[in-house]
């Protein structure tokens, strides 16, 4: 079921967004050769509660028996989404890292990602940032009511592959607003003029998912980590958007 957002759903949700962007702004500033993405993730949680969030991803899934253990996923180099944090893994020097974040505030989920490099990085890995952060530009520019899902991963796919990568397919974007995961999927692939119709009130997280190689990704044996399956560098960029009659408001900034 779609869910429409009345005007104050919306405007708690635009408080929370803008917690979370600030939040997470502080997180990928602390980014550096020596951090450990343990420290990142506590960052992250102690900011958020100072701010009278609190995080969506800890306990995740809890219903399916593997709740996610913290409150940040870091996903450094060939990790797409959803790894998790520890103090043990220590970010060296040319790698990029995967920031993704939700919370709850005054009971409404937003959700944001970011990827960033580690020190100094390659050229590739820089244009692989490059391009998935514009990216996400070109999708939400479909983004009105009226239009179609479709033709948000339409534009998103085209110019990935335009620029040599590729988009992951098993996983997409998402309705977001009172609950982590909402309708309706927003795939980062597709064709113009299908799937649902969007319709003012709606919110959606758009997050292109982009990879250096081929778009097939696996799941690691701790039942979170999702990397791609030929070991090649991926990027990850989100924001949570309203869908208006004339345009889109992102809510996360």
């Amino acid at each position: 079921m779609i869910l429409i957002k009345t005007k104050a759903e919306i405007e708690k949700m635009r408080a929370g967004g803008r917690i979370l962007a600030a939040v997470l702004e502080k997180v990928a500033v602390a980014v550096k050769p020596g951090v450990s993405t343990g420290e990142l993730n506590n960052l992250a949680e102690t900011l958020l509660k100072q701010q009278g969030a609190t995080p969506s991803f800890l306990g995740y899934g809890r219903e399916r028996g593997t709740p996610y253990p913290a409150s940040l996923c870091t996903s450094v180099n060939e990790a797409v989404v959803h790894a998790i944090p520890s103090a043990d893994h220590i970010l060296q020097e040319g790698e990029i890292i995967g920031l993704d974040i939700g919370c709850w505030y005054e009971g409404l989920c937003t959700d944001m990602a970011v990827t960033v490099p580690v020190g100094k990085v390659s050229a590739k890995a820089l244009k692989l940032i490059k391009i998935t952060k514009l990216s996400l530009a070109e999708g939400l520019r479909q983004v009105r009511a009226g239009t179609y899902i479709g033709d948000i991963g339409s534009a998103v796919q085209n110019f990935v592959e335009a620029n040599g990568f590729s988009v992951v397919r098993q996983l997409t974007g998402h309705g977001v607003g009172k609950a982590v995961h909402e309708e309706p999927a927003v795939p980062n692939f597709g064709k113009k003029n299908t799937g649902i119709k969007l319709e003012a009130g709606m919110t959606i997280a758009i997050e292109p998912m982009v990879n250096e190689g081929s778009y097939k990704i696996k799941v690691l044996t701790d039942g979170w980590t999702v990397v791609t399956a030929d070991k090649s560098l991926s990027a990850h960029f989100e924001h949570t958007v309203l869908v208006t009659d004339n345009g889109y408001e992102i809510l996360t900034q």
